[in-house]
């Protein structure tokens, strides 16, 4: 299942640092998840403190 992280996000890098496979990374509009690289672990959802991070 593809991840989005919304406009809610903070941009703490909570999630980032969080992935296990590093699929999550910062560009020039914010965070985003790399959907091929991510393994659906849940743990950049289980980790964002403001709940960004939904399956799309």
């Amino acid at each position: 299942m593809a991840h989005v992280i919304s406009d809610e996000c903070l941009a703490c890098g909570a999630c980032a640092d969080t992935c296990p496979v590093g699929a999550i990374s910062m560009g020039d509009n914010g965070i985003y998840v790399i959907n091929d690289e991510c393994v659906d672990c849940g743990a950049c959802v289980d980790t964002c403190p403001v709940g960004a991070i939904k399956e799309a």
